[in-house]
This record gives structure tokens, C-alpha cells and sequence, in this order.
């Protein structure tokens, strides 16, 4: 999963300084990857 995490190019570029945006962000890419295989 963590492969899969790597191809979001919004993760690579985190300007957030907040963590709970950064979290936030991980937990919008798992759910677009879930959403995209189903």
C-alpha cells in the first residue's frame, strides 16, 4: 500500500505544515486508490 501511496504526487509535494492536514491527505489518497479499484 505504501507503492500505491507513492504515485499521489499531492503526498510528495507536502507543504502542509500541519500535521492533521498531512494525515488528512494520506487518508483522501487511500480512499481515492479504494474508490478507484471498486
Amino acid at each position: 500500500s505504501w507503492s500505491w501511496l507513492d504515485k499521489c504526487r499531492r503526498l510528495w509535494k507536502n507543504c502542509e505544515r500541519a500535521l492533521n492536514s498531512s494525515l488528512q491527505m494520506v487518508v483522501l489518497a487511500f480512499l481515492k486508490i479504494v474508490l478507484k479499484r471498486y
